[in-house]
């Protein structure tokens, strides 16, 4: 149960910097030179799962860690996608797509969001029936 509730909050926080990031690719739209940004989570938390990472045992705490071990360590990352530029200005923010990426997120979050209340909903019903 907790690692459901830890995976949930940390996709719904991959979610909310998504929606930071496409927010501020949106606000660039027209600025030369800049380049879109994008974040990553789903890829580290498939590689999680799939137990692909390799993955280091650390023995003493001063140990550098190595790879994800728990979920605890899956984090989204930030990335520039400067590769490529489409227009004269050297942009490559394309507002059609930064706003279907926009509507795709906010389904994604609103998800997540109902099944972390869920969640926590059958928690409390199991608390409450508990006490009878």
């Amino acid at each position: 149960m907790y690692n459901q509730i830890n995976l949930l909050s940390k996709a719904l926080n991959a979610s909310w910097k998504r929606n930071e990031v496409i927010a501020n690719n949106i606000a660039n739209v027209n600025t030369p030179n800049f380049k879109r940004s994008d974040v990553e989570f789903e890829e580290i938390l498939k590689r999680y799962v799939n137990g692909d990472d390799l993955t280091g045992v650390t023995t003493h705490q001063n140990h550098i860690p190595i790879g994800v071990r728990s979920i605890a360590d899956a984090e989204h990352k930030v990335v520039n996608n400067g590769g490529f530029s489409t227009r004269r200005d050297k942009n490559n923010v394309d507002i059609d797509v930064e706003m279907a990426e926009l509507a795709k997120n906010t389904i994604t979050f609103n998800t997540l969001s109902t099944q972390l209340n869920n969640h926590f909903s059958r928690l409390r019903i199991a608390i409450n029936e508990g006490k009878r």
